[in-house]
């Protein structure tokens, strides 16, 4: 091929399986005038060292996704663009310990099987026929997925190298990128052997990502952990099992234990995440490398004895071999543990596909996905997970570091819905965040901000192991049971930091924000919900607005959405508009509840009179406020907004109105309790690009009267040619256990949707679950079931409005 490129469309930084992916991705997409640039030969980062395993397990839907197409992708890769290929899917067993994996197991199977595979749940006395030479007299069950397997992660990557250079694509090897500068609508990308300019430009720099961030002023939220895997020599007995059976061992992943055993020609390969694991590269003794292609760190096998001896008691065959190699190669986290995969926040025309931790599972898809976020603005799946802009930059080198390692030595760990992990916390505290500590509060990160999720009563407990199960039951459920009464029959308090501010102004402010939202933009004085969607009508956000001025509105969203709604505004934004981010001027209580106006009547003389949807100022304790009449628990209710150096006296002022009147504080778990009662959507789950705004039951915020707003014409397409899902509540017949995030809901013996949001609610005394369903299924009155880890449960679909104040009349009182 001849000479340098000194022009491409895009640039991808970095050759190991995720940077050959999307070079693959891209030009399948048609997109052939694309260049990656590795710095030394493809895979030499962490690609080369990979263990090579290929699982399509998770407990996350959107990776689920990913990884299942990649395993897919991987099946016929080789035949595809004519390069040979070890692909072994040999299927997996995952052993369960406890009556709470089994439960994760069977979350997982009903997620596989709406995905399309067929993943079943083992018995004790049914796991060896799986895997003969396992002990299993401790085990309570196991989970088999035949879609599992392992892959050559260099051959992987040269296939998808090939295919990406038939297609038409460029790769330059040993031709490092050595900075970036933005001329005009350009990236200028340098390099030993000169220029490249581009229109986009993405980072697949592995473990060094973060120094390529750099180039971008952007700090990529990460660290750098050691991985050891070790090599056993053959084993006669096992190479004489294989030779009868004919196939090789599945792959074992003892996650309870923390470590994966997997057959190796007729040897095995065992990898343990250790809980007294390693992180390298952040200190002045261990600096981080100039060039660390295709080296190791050196072996540090003490670290890992109790796995050994471990894996060595449920498999006794391994106690035969004998240990021939340690791998111990450098792998990336994100303090997540989820890969970045998207666009670089703040950063125009600039994207990330990096840090991944299982970068040969994830490849296939994120490569998928990278290029649809490239060429198509938007992604099938809605992967929130990995979204880098899921991080908004007060992730420090600590921080990381400490959630990194956290996440290694759990790496195989359940997530509970109502756990919250230990390490790096209190990054952002409430101004009143004593007081609520004092009253009993225990807390979750939002945004690195520290809010209330549940206050503890004299004997609850309040240690971590408690909050690890699926039961609704939990430690918190008498708290959080009282806190929902007390809304409902008197008054309750909710200190809510960290909401995300925007205020936008200019001329012209309103007529370019009704461009950017589906429905109307309020009078000055009044509030009103915006959802914004993309060109095909699926939900971006939801942001509160109220109408300041006629030049200014002032946008509120959730604090998780930060990074995600600026960036999508100022991508969106025109001349002569300002936007201003005052999401750290500002802090947020919500008081609410049948009592909240006479608690507040006391307190100042604003006009509590003033409709649902109006805000006005005020001043609570000598300090100037915003009262905003809205109510995300669905009762009368105020948003009293201050700033942050006011809002200790605002608190004190208003606990001490409120103690006449029966307040109490309540925290985030109640709170969605009440709005899933209310059928409000919450954002990333009920309300995402999974669903047209159609679909997510939000026609009603649709002004169709308006010209043009984006997604209009999708959005009209859809209604014209009939809603294909619907949105609805359920009122559901659970057991010990609430729906969790994509539990399947069947009709007879057909699935015909999946929950987006379940919670028991005390204010009708009955599990509640929100629910996207296909549009024949969602009738009100329909009996449906809703499988709870591998159980069906009766449901019944609910008339619009939610189970609680259908009619709004307490919220409007």
């Amino acid at each position: 091929m001849a000479g340098f490129p000194t022009t491409a469309r895009v640039v991808i930084i970095g050759g190991g399986a995720v940077g050959a992916s999307c070079l693959y991705h891209l030009a399948r997409a048609g997109w052939t005038d694309c260049v990656l640039l590795e710095k030394n030969e493809l895979t030499a980062g962490s690609t080369w060292h990979a263990a090579g395993n290929v699982p399509t397990f998770s407990s996350s839907w959107s990776i689920m996704n990913m990884q299942r197409y990649s395993a897919e992708l991987y099946r016929g890769l080789g035949d595809a663009v004519d390069y040979p290929m070890n692909y072994h899917v040999t299927g997996s067993v995952r052993l369960a310990h406890s009556r709470e994996r089994m439960q994760e197991f069977q979350r997982v199977v009903g997620m596989g099987r709406y995905q399309g595979m067929d993943l079943e749940t083992l018995a004790p006395g049914e796991i060896a026929a799986k895997y003969p030479f396992l002990e299993t007299h401790d085990l309570t069950g196991a989970l088999y997925d035949p879609y599992d397997g392992d892959i050559d992660p260099a051959q992987l990557t040269q296939a998808l190298a090939k295919g990406a250079r038939s297609l038409g694509a460029r790769i330059e090897r040993f031709c490092p990128a050595t900075g970036v500068r933005r001329e005009g609508a350009e990236w200028v990308i340098s390099t030993p052997k000169g220029e490249i300019r581009c229109e986009y430009v993405v980072n697949a720099a592995g473990y060094y990502a973060r120094e390529v961030g750099r180039w971008f002023g952007r700090e990529v939220p990460m660290m750098v952990m050691s991985h050891q895997y070790m090599l056993f020599d053959t084993i006669p007995e096992l190479a004489a099992w294989q030779a009868q059976s004919g196939h090789k061992l599945p792959l074992l992943r003892d996650v309870d234990s923390s470590y994966y055993l997997r057959q190796e020609k007729q040897g095995f390969n065992l990898g343990p995440y250790e809980r007294n694991c390693k992180a390298h590269w952040i200190t002045p003794d261990d600096p981080f490398p100039e060039d660390f292609s295709f080296q190791l760190f050196p072996d540090d096998l003490e670290r890992l004895e109790w796995y050994i001896s471990d894996a060595m008691a449920r498999v006794p065959l391994l106690e035969k071999a004998n240990l021939t190699k340690v791998i111990n190669g450098p792998i990336p986290y994100t303090p997540d543990g989820n890969p970045l995969i998207g666009p670089m926040p703040g950063v125009p025309n600039a994207f990330e596909a990096c840090v991944f931790t299982f970068g040969i599972c994830q490849a296939g898809g994120a490569g998928k996905v990278l290029a649809e976020w490239v060429t198509e603005g938007a992604t099938e799946w809605d992967m929130w997970s990995c979204d880098p802009r899921r991080f908004t930059g007060f992730e420090d080198q600590d921080y990381c570091i400490a959630k990194g390692m956290e996440v290694y030595g759990h790496e195989y760990a359940i997530h509970f819905p109502k756990h919250a992990w230990p390490a790096g916390r209190g990054k952002k505290l409430s101004a009143v965040h004593d007081r609520t500590a004092a009253m009993g509060a225990q807390f979750g990160a939002y945004n690195g901000w520290e809010r209330a999720l549940w206050y503890a009563r004299p004997g609850d407990d309040v240690s971590e192991q408690a909050q690890r199960t699926w039961d609704r039951e939990g430690p918190w459920f008498g708290s959080v049971k009282a806190e929902c009464e007390a809304v409902r029959d008197a008054a309750g308090i909710l200190d809510l930091p960290g909401f995300s501010r925007f205020r936008i102004t200019g001329a012209g402010v309103a007529d370019w924000l009704a461009r950017q939202i589906t429905g109307k933009v309020p009078p000055v004085g009044r509030l009103g919900l915006g959802y914004f969607a993309d060109d095909k009508g699926r939900i971006i956000t939801e942001m509160s607005v109220a109408r300041v001025a006629d030049d200014t509105v002032m946008l509120i969203t959730a604090a998780t959405a930060q990074a995600h709604d600026r960036d999508w505004l100022m991508r969106h934004m025109e001349d002569g508009l300002t936007l201003t981010d005052e999401t750290d001027l500002w802090s947020c209580q919500i008081l609410t509840g049948p009592a909240s106006r006479a608690v507040l009547a006391g307190l100042c003389d604003a006009d509590l009179s003033r409709p649902w949807l109006t805000w006005q100022r005020a001043t609570i304790a000598g300090a100037a406020v915003v009262l905003m009449r809205v109510s995300f628990a669905g009762e009368l209710g105020w948003e009293i907004h201050s700033h942050v150096a006011d809002t200790p006296a605002v608190w004190d002022a208003v606990m001490a109105a409120g103690a006449a009147h029966g307040l109490r504080p309540f925290g985030m778990f109640a709170l969605d309790a009440l709005r899933i009662e209310k059928g409000y959507r919450a954002w990333k789950g009920d309300l995402s690009t999974d669903y047209t705004v159609l679909q997510g039951g939000l026609e009603r915020f649709v002004d169709w009267s308006k010209a043009d707003f984006r997604g209009r014409a999708a959005l009209l397409a859809e209604k014209q040619a009939g809603v294909t899902k619907r949105f609805v509540t359920l009122l559901v017949q659970a057991g010990e256990c609430d729906p969790p995030y994509m539990s399947t809901v069947w009709q007879g013996d057909t699935v015909v949707g999946e929950v987006t949001s379940g919670a028991f609610g005390h204010r009708v005394g009955a599990c509640v679950a929100l629910a996207t369903l296909r549009a024949d299924a969602a009738v009100a009155g329909a009996g449906l079931e809703v499988e709870i880890f591998g159980q069906r449960h009766a449901a019944v679909v609910q008339e619009d409005g939610g189970v609680w104040d259908r009619d709004n009349a307490r919220i409007r009182a």
